[in-house]
């Protein structure tokens, strides 16, 4: 149960990064001018949508990181004992 919460919070975290950083303004202005630049502007002013998202960016790729790590360590675990398993069944 935990492996599949686990699962869906990395899923999830992994579609919110992309969004994330695909809404940040490049230098060719990317896909946040494409979808209303100038109205973010507007709303958290000239920088200020900019390091909402350099925040909500960073937090998201350490919430990505930290569970992919724990997923991978989760799958070696169950290798582990399998190995151990078939080792204790050969002579």
């Amino acid at each position: 149960m935990f492996t599949t919460l686990l699962s869906i919070l990395h899923v999830m975290a992994c579609a919110f990064l992309i969004l994330v950083v695909l809404l940040q303004q490049g230098r060719g202005g990317g896909l946040g001018a494409a979808f209303g630049g100038a109205a973010t502007r507007q709303v958290f002013g000239g920088r200020g949508a900019g390091n909402l998202l350099t925040r909500l960016t960073a937090i998201s790729a350490i919430v990505f990181m930290s569970t992919s790590v724990t997923l991978a360590y989760i799958a070696s675990s169950g290798d582990r004992s399998l190995k151990q398993q078939s080792m204790q069944q050969t002579p």
